[in-house]
Formats: C-alpha cells, structure tokens, sequence
C-alpha cells in the first residue's frame, strides 16, 4: 500500500468518526427541528385553508345580501346582512352593519339609520376610515332629518383641510346651513368646495350652482 493510499483511509475514517460524533451530539436536535419545520408548515397551511375559507363564505353571504337589496328585497336583504353582522368574519360583519343601515334609510326609517351609523362611528374596534364614513354618512341624513349642530357634531372635524371626506362634508354642512337660513356661512362653505381643485367634479359642479343660487338670492349679505 502506497503512502499517499494510507494517508486517504486514515482520512476516510476520520471523517466518519467525526460525523458519528457529530450525529450523536446533533441528530436529536435536527430531527426535532425538522419535525417541527414541518408541523409548523402544515399549521400555516391548514389555518391559512381554513381563514379564506371562513372569508370566502363571508364574501359569498355579503354578495347574497347585496343582490336582495339590489332586488328590492330590503327586509330579507336586513335578515341576511344582520346574520353576516352576527357570525361573519373579517371585514364583513362591519361592512354588514353599514349597508344595513343603508337599507333603513331607504326603506325610510332615517332615524334608525343614523343612529346605527352612530353605533359603528363610536366603535373603537373598527377601522378609522369606517368610522368617519359612518359619521359623514350620519350627517348627511341629518341635513333633512336634524339640525345644523346635529350634522355639525358629526362631520365639522371631517371638513378639516386635510382630511379626504372634507368635500362631502363641507357640503353637508353647508346644506344644512343654507335650510336654517344661515346664507353667508352656508356660501363659504360652498365656495370652499368651489375652490379646492382636489374636489371632485361632480361636488365642485353642485357647490358652484349652490353658491350662485345663494348670491343671486341677495341672502348672504
């Protein structure tokens, strides 16, 4: 046997002792750790299966709900969207108890509306966004059901410059003005609208027409 012959055997059997070695100090953990990759592999799976299944059925039951409204069917669309209020999941149960409170409003029952949209408004489990829709949503039935200070403590802080529903609340507001005679600061609100080139155009349209009416009255002296 050449030297170089030995050399590569005395190796070989070094390298196996010391992977015995290693696996007897080792070889419990990483079977442990792969075990567990694999149960935590299997968990994300089936949680994750069962989330969009649950959120699935949900969607399904919203659409449902939505098709009974968009039929006329107000009363089994409110049974269908206060069961997805009750036992739905995600997003939809709130977005239940908002078209449901649509749905009073046009079955005229205004003051149920806007007493459920108060209840999501005051609602610190929902989204901020939600609740300033609610809100807006509040005042705008309050301008032919309430009076100015009754919109105004719904929606004054959404009119903030910076705040993305200040349009519609601005014109709330400045209908709700204009009814109780209170011409000049119903005017610049509506000028406000006018003015703002981030308003939409459709809003920007109504409020100009507002403000024309307002100054051609000779009211807002």
């Amino acid at each position: 046997m050449s030297d170089d012959s030995f050399i590569r055997e005395v190796n070989e059997e070094l390298r196996q002792d010391q992977a015995k070695a290693l696996w007897r100090r080792y070889g419990p953990i990483a079977i442990v750790i792969a075990v567990a990759v694999v149960l935590a592999t299997a968990g994300y799976v089936g949680w994750d299966y069962w989330d969009r299944s649950r959120a699935n059925k949900a969607g399904d039951a919203y659409s449902q709900a939505l098709t009974l409204a968009g039929q006329g069917k107000n009363d089994e669309a409110l049974a269908a969207l206060e069961e997805l209020e009750a036992g739905g999941y995600g997003a939809y149960p709130v977005l239940a108890r908002m078209r449901a409170a649509t749905l009073q409003a046009a079955k005229g029952e205004a003051d149920a509306a806007i007493t459920a949209f108060d209840e999501v408004a005051a609602d610190t489990s929902v989204a901020q966004a939600i609740r300033d829709m609610a809100r807006l949503r509040a005042g705008l039935l309050l301008v032919d059901h309430g009076s100015y200070d009754e919109v105004s403590a719904r929606v004054e802080t959404l009119a903030a410059d910076t705040n993305p529903l200040r349009h519609s609340a601005r014109e709330a507001l400045g209908l709700s003005a204009w009814k109780e005679s209170r011409s000049a600061e119903a005017l610049e609100l509506f000028q406000e609208i006018a003015d703002d080139p981030q308003s939409p155009a459709n809003l920007r349209q109504r409020a100009t027409l507002m403000s024309e009416l307002i100054r051609g009255s000779g009211d807002a002296s």
